[in-house]
Formats: structure tokens, C-alpha cells, sequence
């Protein structure tokens, strides 16, 4: 028996008026996960434990079978691991986004975050920056190292966990209130909107129309995590296929597979098809039981409040990832477990994660009974199939 889960980031919503009152999941066009809901278990999972932040930290650890309040120890810890960043037990991880800080004549505290992800800024791009940073900033207590796209990392040398808000939190607001009390990270993004603003790369893209990477945000505060071996606790070998660091970093701290697919960045237009052939080929040619395949373009279109484009997202995970994996899978005849679900819920209309539950549609290649029924959260709340502990629900795909 072979193992899929596909988790659309943030692919869960609200009913949208202008979708007729659906959702974008309800709303998109999705042949092939309406054909396989037919003969599917679907319902409602609880991801975030109560009091937890809705992050895709926690959620993604639930999926994959961690209880996050014994496992979860911050984001970027994580994201070290995905990097390659060796931590000590004093050091203190910080994901250090580039973000777009309006830049009219006021103080820093003063100015306006615009882009989270300051137009999905290239890796190539990204990484010319933050070494003009380092440049600028790196000293014995802090470094600085690229990670992907918008989202990098900072060790702060015997630093301490502290509050920090997450940059797509507070879009088209004043950041004045959210910043960091802490004053060396304060000043440090002082600093480095300075060092970015007028940078050649940055004035480039203002040329092109896109936003400028002009400051840097940290948020996701951690200490060094330990996770318990996935084949150990589960008895299977997994393998993982995200282009997010975070996603890859749960998956080195288990002691999985990473695949690196060419061309998968995290965008609306990542390489899905790649994602879709390194899974099968994991799955039927390297010895693995299980395969992660994680999508994050549905989340940073909720963060960025495009409703066409969340639909699109959606869209292309079903035609473009769920189809050719289970057109393929059918074809080599072994029995097969697929699992579809977001981790959370990223509204458009707050364009930033919520700790609702969230619809799971449970496929069985085995399964003959047909069910009258499409996947969606409406019609995955009327089933009455709830899973209060979100990191339970690993087990209900392994045990069938």
C-alpha cells in the first residue's frame, strides 16, 4: 500500500458574495477531486490546538502526525534545518522575511507594510540582498542566510524567544505597533531599509513595476526542535515535495526524503507538474511508502486578498498535481491511500490565517461504495465526520 497526502496551504475560506456565495474551493472547477470525493471519506479536522497560533508551523506538523504542543518549539528552528543552519542549544532562530515598507518622508515606525513578500521576490534577487545586509548588519551575535524566495533566516547568538507578529498579519497597516520590543531586532530593521531601499536590485524593480524588498521583518522566534524519526513512529518511509523551507525543514528534523523539484518557488505558477512526477516517482521507483506533497500558492493568494487567483490555485492542484498522481497510480496497479486538505484557513477577506477547521477528503483506490457528495467545507461539515486532534488524523490514512 502506498501513501499520498496533498495539502493545499491555506486552500480553506469563507463564502465569498462574489463567487455566489461559495467558497473558492466550492467554486473552482475540480473534476477530478469531485470524482474521487464520490469514494472518499470526507469531513472537518482540527489542526491548530487550542491557544496556538494558526501558522502553517503548527498546522503542517498536525498533518503530518506531531502533536504540536509537544513537538512545536517556533517556525524558524525549522526552517534552519531546511537551510542547513546547525543551531546550538543557546541560539535563537528568527525567520527574517524582506518585506515592502512604503516609503514616504516619515520615521520607520511610521510607514505602511504593503507586500508581505515584496512581489514574491526571486530567490536570485533575494540572495544579492540579504548579502548586502550581511554586510551591513552580521556581527558575532547575529548571522544572516538566504533561504528561498522571501523568506530567510537570522541566529541571534544567546538571543530569547520573544513575541514577534507575523509581517502578512498586518498588511495595509502602520507598523509602528508591531514592532519588535526588543531593541537590537528594532534597530536592526531600521538599518537595513537604509541599506535596502536605493539598492541597484531594488531600483530595478521599481522600474519594472514591482514592489521594492526595502526592509527586513522578523517574526517566528525558536528554539532548536527535535523531532522523532517518521519511519520510526509510523513505520513508513516518507518522502517530502515542497518548495517552502519550512515544510522541508519538518521533514529533514523527521528524517525524510526532500525531493528538489526544479522550478517549484512557492508562486502561483510553481512547477506542479514536477511536484506531481517527483511524488509518483518516489513512491514507485525509490522504496518510499509515503509522499508529502505540499502546495503554498493557495496560502499567499488568500494573503494577497486575489480571489481569481486563490480559485486558480485550486484549480491547478487538482489538474496539474491530483490527476496525473492518481492517473499514474492507477496505471501501476498497487494500492493506494490519497489524503487532500489545507492545514488552515486563509481567508481572503482578512488575508491571513485563521485556526478553523478545515475540510479532509480521505481516498481509497479500494473503496466501491459511491458516496453523493462533493469536496468542499459545506458538504464536509454535513457529513458529520469531525477529528478534534488534528495530528490523529495521519493515523486514520495508515490504518484505513
Amino acid at each position: 500500500m502506498k501513501y499520498i497526502i496533498v495539502l493545499g496551504d491555506g486552500m480553506a475560506d469563507d463564502q465569498i458574495e462574489m463567487l455566489g456565495g461559495k467558497t473558492p474551493l466550492a467554486y473552482a472547477k475540480t473534476p477530478m477531486m469531485d470524482q474521487l470525493s464520490k469514494y472518499s471519506e470526507i469531513g472537518m479536522v482540527h489542526t491548530i490546538p487550542e491557544g496556538m497560533s494558526p501558522g502553517s508551523d503548527t498546522a503542517n506538523l498536525a498533518v503530518m502526525g506531531y502533536n504540536p504542543r509537544k513537538y512545536y518549539t517556533g517556525r524558524s528552528p525549522l526552517e534552519a534545518l531546511s537551510i542547513g543552519v546547525p543551531m546550538k542549544d543557546t541560539d535563537i532562530a528568527l525567520r527574517c522575511n524582506i518585506v515592502t515598507l512604503s516609503e514616504e518622508d516619515v520615521p520607520y515606525e511610521q510607514r505602511t507594510m504593503i507586500d508581505h513578500s515584496a512581489s514574491e521576490i526571486s530567490t536570485e534577487e533575494a540572495r544579492i540582498l540579504i548579502e548586502a545586509v550581511k554586510k551591513g548588519l552580521e556581527n558575532e551575535e547575529f548571522s544572516f542566510y538566504t533561504g528561498t524566495s522571501y523568506r530567510h533566516l537570522t541566529i541571534w547568538d544567546h538571543g530569547k524567544v520573544i513575541p514577534l507578529t507575523p509581517p502578512h498579519d498586518i498588511l495595509t497597516k502602520k507598523i509602528g505597533a508591531y514592532l519588535p520590543t526588543e531593541e537590537k531586532l528594532k534597530v536592526m530593521m531600521e538599518k537595513s531599509f537604509e541599506i535596502l531601499k536605493n539598492h541597484p536590485i531594488n531600483l530595478e524593480r521599481e522600474s519594472k513595476g514591482l514592489h521594492k524588498a526595502n526592509s527586513l521583518w522578523f517574526w517566528g522566534a525558536g528554539t532548536k526542535p527535535a523531532l522523532d524519526s517518521f519511519e520510526s513512529k509510523f513505520q513508513k518511509k516518507g518522502a517530502m515535495i515542497s518548495a517552502v523551507d519550512l515544510l522541508k525543514g519538518i521533514a529533514v528534523g523527521a528524517g525524510m526524503k526532500v525531493i528538489k523539484v526544479e522550478g517549484a518557488d512557492g508562486t502561483l505558477h510553481t512547477n506542479y507538474e514536477g511536484k506531481a512526477n517527483a511524488a509518483v516517482k518516489a513512491l514507485l521507483q525509490e522504496d518510499c511508502d509515503f509522499a508529502y506533497i505540499h502546495v503554498e500558492a493557495p496560502d499567499e493568494m488568500g494573503h494577497q486578498g486575489n480571489i481569481k487567483n486563490k480559485v486558480l490555485s485550486i484549480e491547478y492542484l487538482d489538474q496539474r498535481i491530483i490527476k496525473p498522481v492518481v492517473e499514474k497510480m492507477n496505471q501501476s496497479g498497487l494500492p493506494y491511500r490519497l489524503l487532500v486538505l489545507p492545514d488552515h484557513p486563509t481567508p481572503i477577506a482578512i488575508r491571513t490565517h485563521t485556526a478553523g477547521s478545515v475540510p479532509y477528503m480521505l481516498y481509497s483506490s479500494a473503496e466501491t461504495i459511491k458516496k453523493d457528495w462533493d469536496y468542499n467545507e459545506k458538504e464536509a461539515e454535513n457529513s458529520g465526520n469531525y477529528i478534534e486532534e488534528g495530528y490523529t488524523l495521519i493515523e486514520r490514512l495508515f490504518e484505513g
